[in-house]
């Protein structure tokens, strides 16, 4: 949550909701109880009032969504009174965090203000408006779906991607619907709103910005330069602003102090400040994350105004230096290379006053054991909070923020413009203190869409929106914040004659995969850098249920399509298994089906792409997490559970991997004519080392059939230096399979202590394999809290997941998507509040083998 001071006092009791203007297709019966008003939650959101008052279904279940459309089509008032007392304070601010969106607020009456963007907060001076006793606050709402519509006929309609217009507004662009999203764009006090009662002097905001030099001895100092704003109450002469700095490192009570001063007519002044021996922060996997505090006071005597907060010392650069094979998109953090193993965020909730400090912690430990060290925030969401931000800094889990554009061009003109300015302006300085944001990034596919997706035409010469990414967000940057990087956009290939989605610069979207092509036209690329790509699957069989309740319970049912934006989505899915899996014969089928075909396809893009480190640097998956239950491209579905994907995500971006990837000999290279690829005609172990020691050893190459008998053998030296990869080629005679779907092919460190799960290679296909269907024997126990499942492999087993939701829908398991030969075993760890039986989770175990 943004920083609040202790003047602050929040208005959040006793609001009532009304609609100023109800929508014609409201249903029957709602005029009344919105005339009258209901009891609203401050902060909240419109369609959460309604639904807690019994006016409308549960938003997510069924087909609701489109009964409700015409809460976006409302306009709506939220009222309250509260008791002022003048007390002894000389000036009396009313603050408002967020609105949601185009709003005109009164207080008693007096119109103080009007807003237009949800992205920044607001102040007004209250004092001529506040009267002792009872005060009336009214925020009055603009529908938004008619107001951005009335925005685009008086301005022209700019391109975009969606079914409703949503580029005229500085409004969340999902909260329209996305092709994962519900359509909910509605209106609300989202955050914290209430009266700054202050005297002498306020802070107005702070943004420390770090450096790391080197110090005596090989050590490191830090520099902390605070940049301070204040504003007066005006009560007094225009007098110096005192100002103190207190730096506290981590387990330490002793301050270091520094002090400044705002000069007289001055509202801003800069304190810097040395810290020797520091501390540095690193991203996770690659040392600490020590925070040290920072408390800045302004002012004397009775009237000082304070703020505080923490900051990481570390340094950040971004290489895009061109080299041979094009440019890389290499970031580094105090001077060290990171391979980025990342996945993209979006809202966690499509009603964002849903979303606590505690389940932004749950979706960062499912991002961290995934094996994740990035999240990518979408540019179609909103600037993350403090929580979020707050969380990565202390795990060390990297931040990539992009400013909110996507999919669509947007006005140049005022009062966008303006707009788009001060949110920046206030969003930079708030998250400047976070050692975990890492890079600015100005859009999300607009570049790209200007050049691919036919706007030149729609647009008639009238400007996107590149004024934004190329000039007014850089410039914002350079001036309040240039210890950051920043990328005009994902993709980008820095260049201003390069096509903006080319695989030989910078950032790159794969989305022919899924769209047109099979997963395995993966390997047909070779990015630099991979900021977006992915493949749908269902959710927990459990999170569809409770809100698909089609009969009988179909792909292709209403309701399961309410459930499935995308584009054909449910079309794509069939067509993406095929070859890859049989066609499901039951429904439970299906999903299994599909939920293992997006894990198999995602895991096969990345190990690809990691293979091919250091020309590649990272991958960035769509998507971790879901806003609604539906079918998507999440890892984390919406009610917490962890897909098979996930467990394919964990596996894939295990610090050190080892995969199986067709290369071409030497001799095939020598073959190849000039200007085409040479043929992949054998076949290679890489080992992708990305830790901060050296990975040296043999291993072991066996080619055995599906019972576990070993038809052929070798050994191989591997070598991979510390962030980088080593390619090794396998003996042609353990290579070559001799009856494909009856083989395997496994790699495996002759030194258990190197940490690297066993590489696999399948002969063919879980259709064309001739795997048993009953692979596994099953030995179940109680334990406290769950149960444990011991499982035993009589023949290959293909990745074996408890689908433990069936059973409990609160449960949770410890690991999936484990794949035993002959003779191996595992333990399943089952956690469930409703203490189900044991018998019950064994037979919710399910395994590529029994799709055949």
């Amino acid at each position: 949550m943004t920083y609040l001071p202790s003047t602050f006092r929040a208005l959040h009791q006793g609001w009532s909701l009304t609609a100023a203007e109800v929508a014609a297709d409201a249903p029957d019966g709602v005029a009344p109880a919105l005339a009258a008003g209901v009891p609203a939650a401050v902060p909240g959101e419109a369609h959460l009032d309604l639904h807690r008052e019994g006016l409308i279904d549960a938003p997510f279940d069924g087909d609701n969504e489109a009964a409700q459309q015409w809460i976006g089509d409302t306009s709506w008032r939220y009222t309250t009174t509260f008791d002022w007392q003048p007390g002894a304070a000389s000036r009396h601010d009313l603050v408002a965090l967020g609105l949601d969106t185009v709003a005109t607020v009164q207080l008693n009456g007096v119109e103080l203000g009007r807003t237009q963007n949800m992205h920044r907060s607001y102040r007004w001076d209250a004092r001529a408006a506040l009267r002792e006793g009872d005060n009336s606050l009214v925020v009055t709402f603009a529908a938004p779906v008619p107001e951005a519509l009335a925005r685009a006929e008086r301005d022209g309609v700019l391109p975009s991607t969606n079914h409703h217009e949503y580029n005229q507004l500085r409004k969340m662009a999902c909260s329209f619907g996305w092709d994962w999203g519900i359509d909910v764009a509605g209106a609300g006090i989202w955050k914290p709103v209430g009266l700054d009662s202050w005297s002498g002097v306020r802070i107005a905001s702070v943004r420390p910005l770090v450096d790391v030099v080197p110090g005596e001895g090989g050590t490191h100092d830090g520099l902390l330069t605070v940049h301070v704003e204040v504003e007066r109450d005006g009560a007094a002469p225009d007098a110096g602003v005192p100002l103190t700095v207190a730096v506290t490192a981590p387990g330490d009570e002793s301050p270091l102090l520094a002090t400044g001063t705002v000069a007289p007519g001055e509202s801003r002044a800069t304190v810097e400040l040395r810290v020797s021996d520091v501390r540095r922060w690193w991203p996770v996997g690659h040392g600490d994350q020590p925070l040290y505090g920072v408390e800045v006071t302004a002012g004397a005597g009775a009237d000082v105004a304070r703020w505080s907060g923490r900051v990481g010392f570390r340094t950040v650069e971004l290489d895009t230096t061109p080299d041979e094979a094009g440019a890389p998109f290499l970031l580094k953090v105090n001077g060290e290379t990171v391979l980025v193993r990342g996945a993209n965020w979006i809202p966690d909730h499509a009603f964002l006053t849903e979303i606590d400090r505690d389940r932004y912690a749950r979706r960062v430990d499912d991002a961290l054991e995934a094996n994740v060290n990035l999240l990518r925030v979408w540019g179609g969401g909103i600037y993350e909070s403090d929580d979020l931000y707050d969380l990565a800094d202390e795990s060390g889990l990297l931040m990539w923020q992009d400013f909110p554009f996507a999919c669509a061009a947007y006005s140049e003109d005022e009062p966008m413009r303006a707009e788009v300015e001060a949110e920046a302006r206030e969003n930079v300085t708030r998250l400047s203190p976070h050692p975990s944001l890492v890079i600015w990034n100005g859009n999300n596919e607009n570049t790209w869409g200007s050049v691919d997706w036919g706007w030149a035409g729609r647009l008639g010469g009238r400007p996107w929106g590149d004024l934004y990414y190329r000039e007014l967000l850089p410039g914002v940057l350079a001036e309040l914040d240039p210890t950051r990087p920043y990328s005009p956009a994902s993709p980008y290939s820095f260049g201003d004659y390069r096509h903006p989605n080319d695989e030989r610069y910078g950032t790159m979207h794969i989305w022919d995969v899924w769209n047109r092509e099979d997963y395995s036209v993966y390997a047909r690329y070779r990015p630099r850098f991979l900021s977006e790509f992915g493949f749908q699957g269902p959710p927990a069989w459990s999170t569809l249920t409770r809100v698909v309740h089609d009969e009988p319970l179909d792909p292709f049912g209403h309701q399961m399509l309410v459930h499935q934006k995308a584009h054909l989505g449910n079309a794509k899915l069939e067509r993406g298994w095929k070859g890859h899996l049989p066609d499901p014969a039951t429904i439970e089928d299906w999903h299994w089906t599909t939920q293992l075909n997006q894990a198999h396809a995602v895991r096969f893009g990345i190990e690809h792409v990691r293979s091919l480190t250091p020309h590649n640097t990272g991958t960035i998956m769509w998507q971790l997490n879901d806003n609604w239950p539906v079918v998507s491209w999440a890892a984390v579905d919406h009610d917490e559970h962890r897909k098979p994907l996930w467990h394919a995500l964990r596996a894939a971006y295990a610090p050190r991997l080892a995969t199986f990837q067709p290369r071409a000999s030497s001799r095939a290279r020598a073959a190849a004519w000039e200007g085409l690829d040479p043929e992949l005609d054998s076949l290679a172990l890489v080992v992708v080392n990305d830790t901060g020691e050296r990975l040296a050893g043999t291993w072991t190459v066996t080619r055995e059939a599906l019972d576990g008998s070993v038809l052929a053998t070798a050994t191989v030296e591997v070598d991979a230096p510390a962030r980088g990869a080593a390619t090794v080629t396998v003996p042609a005679e353990v290579a070559t399979f001799g009856v494909p779907g009856a083989e395997v092919l496994v790699a495996t460190a002759d030194d258990p202590g190197t940490g690297v799960a066993d590489a696999l290679r399948h002969g063919a296909e879980v259709v064309d394999q001739r795997l048993d269907p009953r692979p596994l024997r099953i030995e179940a126990s109680a334990v406290d809290g769950g149960c444990e499942l011991q499982l035993t492999a009589v023949s290959l087993a293909r990745d074996v997941f408890c689908h433990a939701d069936t059973v409990d829908g609160a449960a949770r398991v410890d690991a999936g998507l484990v794949t035993l030969r002959a003779g191996q075993s595992a333990t399943l760890r089952v956690s469930s509040p409703a203490g189900g039986d044991p018998a019950a989770f064994a037979a919710a175990v399910r395994c590529a083998n029994d799709l055949l």
